[in-house]
């Protein structure tokens, strides 16, 4: 009928673990009693990240000990109800268990219940019972005070205090419980016809159970009567199944009574019993032959006169999934020396968020110092044993304390950076337009049939274009975006370094065309200035082929370089590639300013082998420093500096090259003349 103990232990951990008392002292028993329960209930403890502070083994009979293990017991008691830490303490053990402790706590400080900085939220178990605890010294007993109990589950009769208030000793004769009980509580003598006895120690059998106090007798059902109640009732079901399970001769509806039964054959009905009490709770038995129940949580009130009153403050069921337990905390009233405050039994202090701990050498698990998380880690709540990572999509807190989700990033047209570059790249685009129209319409002057018109028009054309290719790299980045902006830059760029290495080669080999007996008259005209503008694109477009075929760039979220932020990219794919594709570029680029380097001086009017070496070299410079700068960048500052290098580059072609001829065109018309030009020449 009474709980496993078992399942006390684990009420009683939900319970420390309710209030979060982590380090808790243990009083037991000094027998074998007291031995299996440490041998259960410290692994429990240890399991859910509980410690006890201390085992202190109390005498459980009346036997007084030695004077000297006396002293020493009240020293180690005096020791640990002065550990301020150590605010809880687990009492396991019976009514003289429970003696010897309020008697050793009185002994080692009388002051107990004055002194501010002790008291302690004592938790007792089910089997000690306070209604036998007359033998407790009154002040001794006042320790006990707010003190916590588990008792067995029961519910208030109606009836039960009538009846207990109409018992009479003379009720029923040879109850020596009822007779010795009813002596000993009113201090008198039932009388016997053998044994005279005085008249002022005869009880009349008038005397009223409710006029006892509280600690010798109490007036409400307890744990202890409501599984008397129920077992009764259980025997009583077992009983009246076990006399119809008998078949009967038909038409006789008498019992045959029990006499033919023996006292085992009603076991398997109790097994089977299922009901409802009186109080509309259902009783029955599990498959272990148990109390299918739970326990009460009991607030102990004693009042200062030694009256004392339980307050049911809550139900624990070990068997309901844990953090279904239910505790009133408003209704409990703590040890006054706590000021009504829930008190804080714990080795060290929580640590709080944003803090992991750190294990004190040579201590318990619960007793540790507190380390703030390593960088890039938090904790999220308090007493946290390491700190952890965010998910890739947020970052942790300044604190520490919580993760915050990364915000995207891209260079976007709305960003300052995406403005100013947006607003140059345009600015280009209409300075390009302008000096393309300045030439086509002055088509027909010198200076501008210089060279290969053709060439210069493409040259115009493919620079257009740079500057467009560089819008392609702001916003948000797409499919589409992330397949086009790489190779349209490249292609297109790789147009306008051919173009001009065709100006370069077409003065080259004009100026060995004129040498007597050279063959360079062959490749005069058209065809070479043709070719090299088509092959030199159409081997870079073959490489952004392969490119594309085996790995293409791709849109891509990267997490991990920059702490705060999520960067929205284009994924190159394969790197290998695209730096091959500058390579491609460079190749080209050095190849066109060694040959204009060397054909700088080359004696011919329309020579523009100085400002393609000069424009070269810009060109060389903006992208040899651009692959140190671009690997030192992350988000979108990487995309700004690639950008920078194809306005600065384009920019720096266009500058070099077509300002000088449209000083001239616009400024200076005279110097625009044939005949200005072949003076020049002689």
């Amino acid at each position: 009928m009474v709980p496993n103990e078992v399942q006390q232990m684990t009420g009683i951990i939900r319970l420390l673990l309710h209030f979060g008392w982590t380090w808790v002292g243990l009083f037991v028993e000094d027998d074998e009693g007291g031995e299996g329960f440490l041998e259960a209930f410290e692994p429990l403890l240890v399991q859910r990240g509980i410690c006890s502070a201390f085992m202190e083994r109390i005498p459980n009979q009346s036997i007084l000990p030695s004077y000297g293990d006396l002293v020493a017991m009240i020293s180690r008691v005096d020791r640990h109800i002065k550990n301020t830490k150590t605010r809880t303490c687990v009492i396991h053990g019976d009514s003289l268990t429970l003696m010897w402790l309020t008697t050793l706590v009185g002994l080692a400080d009388p002051e107990y219940q004055e002194k501010p900085i002790h008291g302690k939220v004592w938790i007792t178990m089910a089997q000690i019972d306070f209604s036998v605890t007359r033998v407790i010294i009154p002040e001794n007993f006042k320790s006990l005070h707010a003190s916590i109990s588990f008792t067995v589950h029961s519910v208030e009769h109606p009836a039960f205090p009538r009846y207990l208030q109409d018992i009479n000793p003379f009720w029923t004769q040879g109850d020596g419980f009822l007779k010795d009980f009813w002596e000993q509580a009113f201090d008198c003598s039932l009388p016997d016809p053998g044994t005279p006895t005085e008249d002022n120690t005869i009880c009349t059998g008038q005397e009223r159970l409710e006029t006892l106090p509280g600690p010798v007798f109490e007036m409400h059902m307890t744990g202890h009567s409501y599984s008397i109640y129920n077992a009764v009732y259980a025997v009583a079901h077992a009983l009246h199944a076990m006399d119809t399970s008998v078949a009967k001769p038909r038409g006789n509806t008498e019992s045959r009574g029990l006499k033919n039964f023996q006292p085992w054959q009603l076991h398997s009905f109790l097994q089977g019993i299922s009901f409802n009490n009186s109080m509309g709770e259902k009783v029955s038995f599990d498959d272990r032959g148990e109390m299918v129940t739970g326990f009460d949580i009991v607030n102990m009130v004693i009042s200062p006169n030694l009256s004392f009153h339980r307050v049911k403050v809550g139900r624990v069921d070990p068997n309901a999934p844990e953090g279904k337990e239910i505790i009133y905390d408003n209704l409990i009233e703590w040890h006054h020396n706590f000021n009504q405050v829930q008190p804080v039994s714990v080795c060290s202090d929580p640590c709080p968020a944003g803090f992991q701990k750190r294990k004190k050498e040579g201590e318990k698990f619960c007793c540790y110092n507190c380390d703030p998380c390593p960088e890039g880690k938090i904790s999220d709540r308090n007493d946290m044993d390491y700190c952890f990572q965010c998910s890739e999509d947020h970052h942790p807190s300044k604190n520490q304390d919580h993760c915050i989700p990364k915000s995207i990033t891209f260079l976007s047209y709305e960003d300052p950076i995406g403005i100013g570059l947006a607003s140059l790249a345009v600015f280009f685009v209409i300075i390009t337009a302008l000096v393309t129209g300045s030439f086509i319409k002055h088509k027909d002057t010198p200076i501008v049939k210089a060279n290969n018109r053709d060439l210069t028009y493409t040259l115009l054309t493919s620079l257009l274009l740079c500057f467009l290719s560089s819008l392609l790299f702001l916003g948000q980045p797409r499919m589409l975006t992330c397949l086009l902006r790489q190779s349209v830059f490249s292609i297109i760029f790789s147009m306008a370094v051919s173009s001009m290495l065709a100006k370069t080669t077409t003065v080259v080999v004009a100026f060995m065309a004129t040498v007597p007996g050279s063959n360079m008259r062959k490749l005069m005209g058209r065809r070479l200035p043709t070719s090299i503008v088509i092959f030199c694109p159409l081997i870079q477009a073959g490489i952004c082929a392969i490119w594309l075929g085996t790995s293409a760039p791709f849109p891509d979220a990267d997490m991990q370089s920059l702490t705060e932020e999520i960067i929205i990219e284009c994924n190159e794919g394969s790197v290998s590639m695209f730096y091959l594709v500058l390579g491609y570029l460079g190749v080209l680029s050095v190849t066109n300013f060694v040959i204009a380097f060397l054909a700088r001086n080359l004696p011919d009017t329309f020579n523009e082998a100085k400002f393609i070496t000069f424009s070269m070299l810009i060109f060389c410079s903006v992208w040899f420093s651009f692959v140190p700068a671009y690997l030192s960048t992350k988000g979108k500052y990487m995309v700004a500096v690639e950008i920078f290098s194809i306005l600065a580059s384009s920019a720096g072609l266009l500058i070099c090259i077509f300002f000088p001829k449209c000083y001239i065109i616009l400024l200076r018309p005279e110097m625009n003349s044939k005949e200005l030009l072949m003076q020049k020449k002689n």
